[in-house]
């Protein structure tokens, strides 16, 4: 133990000097609670060399915030305020901010008070996870697609009336010419900060804006949805912008999906290879079946705020239903992205729509990859893809197709996901209560209060 304390003290001190030498002031540590918001500690440079062996405090009920930063108390271990936790930067993901050029950014991990783990820290679940497919001979790449509104900053005074940065049309290269300085910000500072970017582009919506992330291993990928953010914020506050990552920003919006590309992979192959009829081989259907299998529970996870309720329409790109998958079918929750012989077979993957800026990206992913991978390990068989549309037809069809509306109410939500114990085993017992005791704390704020009024009280929280 005091090699291992020694090896971070000297690593801390040579970060430190280096980040001090390009004239850095600050380490901002962040990590995501159980609403998707980021939260973060920011120490000077100077005290890496002791942060890096015993962390920064943070209070434990972290846990328990809910959107409104109201404190959920109740669920075992959070009862009181009585509690400390440490959060510990992971040294090898620091990274500096070209858009904040006096502060670094990393990831981090909380520990017991003791150095231990403990049992509330999100980003030890996705670990778990990723320690076990490696243990079963598995490994998987993740992507995402981060839809976001760029908007003025100027509002009426109930910020209720969003002033839109560009008008459209959607997806032309019009739209961005008021906001190219804003783009041009957002692309050069993503390369400077390490993160790879496919693409960006108008989206479909009123002043949407969508950014693609290359794929990566899980871990890194949920790093780097959190550096994104910071980076897009940064962007936008230099340009005198405004922007949204909230599901569904107001009624008369679109709605932000990020959306979640993933493969697994196993002995350098990936299981998803196929064409347009689906995956080609078993594990690739299984793990298809899987991921539908747990559609419900999943999107408790992925998709868990008033807002991504209230995105979860049809007609919208959002995968409002469960019980079907589709190849390149966008209205489809589980889109089949087959390979091709101009991009190869390694392209393919499984394309989640039900998914958003609320969710815990370590917890989504986490249950994304066990619930294919049980599909998989039990030899699952999904049933034909769909091309259509569900949300056209009349409720009889779906329903003899097996077709279903996803759960719509948090009650509802929270039912699917303690049904399924594997989706909610993933995060252990004490975990899922801290974060339903948070799904139920913005229910009931939300259920005084019109669906408008909930959505703008959000808007800018992600």
């Amino acid at each position: 133990m005091g090699n291992v304390t020694e090896e971070l003290r000297e690593r801390g001190r040579e970060l430190a000097a280096a980040l001090a030498a390009d004239g850095v002031a600050g380490l901002t540590v962040a990590w995501a609670d159980n609403n998707g918001i980021p939260r973060s500690r920011t120490v000077p440079v100077s005290a890496l060399p002791q942060v890096a062996v015993s962390g920064v405090g943070v209070t434990h009920l972290f846990a328990v915030f809910d959107t409104d930063d109201a404190i959920a108390f109740g669920s075992p271990g959070m009862q009181n305020a009585s509690g400390d936790v440490r959060l510990v930067p992971q040294l090898d993901r620091i990274t500096r901010l070209a858009g904040q050029p006096a502060f670094a950014w990393a990831p981090g991990k909380q520990l017991a008070a003791d150095g231990g783990p403990w049992a509330f820290d999100q980003r030890s679940v996705l670990e778990r996870v990723v320690e076990g497919l490696a243990a079963d001979g598995y490994s998987a790449l993740v992507g995402y697609e981060m839809e976001f509104g760029v908007f003025e900053p100027e509002t009426d005074p109930d910020d209720t009336e969003l002033l839109p940065a560009h008008h459209g049309p959607a997806y032309s290269p019009h739209a961005l010419l008021p906001i190219d300085g804003f783009i041009a910000s957002v692309m050069r500072d993503a390369e400077a900060n390490g993160l790879r970017l496919g693409q960006i582009h108008a989206e479909y919506g009123p002043a949407q804006v969508e950014l693609s992330l290359a794929a990566t291993d899980p871990l890194t990928a949920a790093d780097q949805q959190l550096l994104a953010r910071q980076t897009i914020l940064a962007a936008a506050e230099a340009h005198g912008l405004r922007v949204s990552f909230a599901p569904l920003p107001t009624l008369n919006g679109a709605g932000n999906g990020w959306h979640v590309h993933t493969s697994l992979w196993r002995g350098g192959e990936n299981l998803l290879a196929g064409g347009p009829e689906g995956p080609r081989g078993t594990a690739g259907a299984g793990y298809v079946a899987g991921l539908l299998r747990d559609l419900p529970a999943l999107a408790a996870i992925t998709a868990p705020s008033q807002g991504s309720l209230a995105r979860l329409r049809p007609g919208f790109f959002a995968g409002a239903f469960s019980g079907f998958w589709g190849v390149e079918n966008r209205e489809a929750p589980l889109r089949y992205v087959p390979g091709s012989a101009l991009l190869g077979e390694d392209h393919a993957n499984v394309e989640l729509k039900t998914s958003d800026a609320s969710a815990n990206p370590y917890l989504a992913l986490a249950a994304i990859l066990t619930a294919g991978a049980a599909g998989i390990e039990e030899n699952l068989v999904p049933p034909a893809p769909t091309a259509q549309d569900p949300g056209t037809w009349k409720k009889k069809e779906r329903a003899a197709a097996g077709i279903a509306k996803l759960p719509s109410t948090q009650a509802e939500q929270e039912e699917a996901l303690r049904a399924n114990p594997r989706i909610a085993g993933v995060l252990g017992d004490e975990l899922l209560e801290a974060f339903l005791a948070v799904r139920r704390a913005d229910a009931a704020w939300a259920a005084e209060k019109d669906t408008e009024e909930v959505l703008a009280a959000w808007r800018w929280k992600y």
